[in-house]
């Protein structure tokens, strides 16, 4: 049975980068309606036992349409929110910059860390309607950033040897009632509460 992450943290303890209702909204009524409907339909197309990730990998073996749908929005949003949410810590806490490999390699392609989350910010930000912007690795070490609709990711995409290590969700749930239509000053806040020792334990 899947399970929704337990925030390490406090409703009100992302503040002022993210509010409390906005934590209890996402968290506590989103993400646990997207694990509760999951763990539903995994069970449903007997699917019980395998990872989210092989499942988000292999929906062309569910044959009904209907089933494979859902299996693809409610697991997206399953897994997308547990790396989400993950990531996050107060800003007090937040580990403000990586270091190490995913360091070094990130200047390599990027040049900076800055130029990193220039990126990523203007892919999340023009991202139409619902989705994420990601930060992700493949097998040899290099890294990729690409967004997707709704609840996609790489594994519901196809994309071969491609795993997150962060997430910007750019739902409106994730923001609208702190930031309402400006999506940029929320992704541009958001980097003050993730902490990248969790990208870099995704790394390794």
């Amino acid at each position: 049975m899947f399970e929704q992450i337990k925030l390490p943290y406090a409703s009100d303890a992302l503040e002022p980068v993210i509010d409390a209702a906005t934590v209890e909204t996402h968290h506590g009524k989103h993400h646990a309606a997207y694990t509760k409907t999951f763990n539903e339909l995994v069970e449903k197309a007997g699917l019980t036992g395998k990872s989210a990730e092989e499942i988000l990998s292999n929906l062309d073996a569910v044959s009904d349409l209907t089933l494979r749908t859902g299996l693809r929005n409610q697991g997206g949003g399953y897994l997308n929110h547990n790396i989400y949410f993950e990531q996050l810590r107060p800003e007090a806490e937040a580990k403000k910059a990586p270091e190490g490999a995913l360091l070094a390699q990130i200047e390599k392609q990027f040049g900076s860390v800055d130029k990193l989350k220039e990126e990523l910010n203007a892919l999340a930000a023009s991202q139409f309607g619902s989705g994420w912007g990601w930060l992700a690795k493949k097998a040899d070490g290099t890294l990729v950033t690409f967004k997707s609709a709704n609840q996609d990711n790489s594994y519901s995409l196809g994309m071969d040897d491609v795993t997150p290590i962060l997430a910007l969700d750019v739902w409106e749930h994730a923001y609208y009632l702190k930031y309402r239509n400006l999506r940029a000053d929320y992704l541009k806040a958001l980097w003050n509460i993730i902490d990248w020792s969790v990208a870099e334990e995704r790394y390794k």
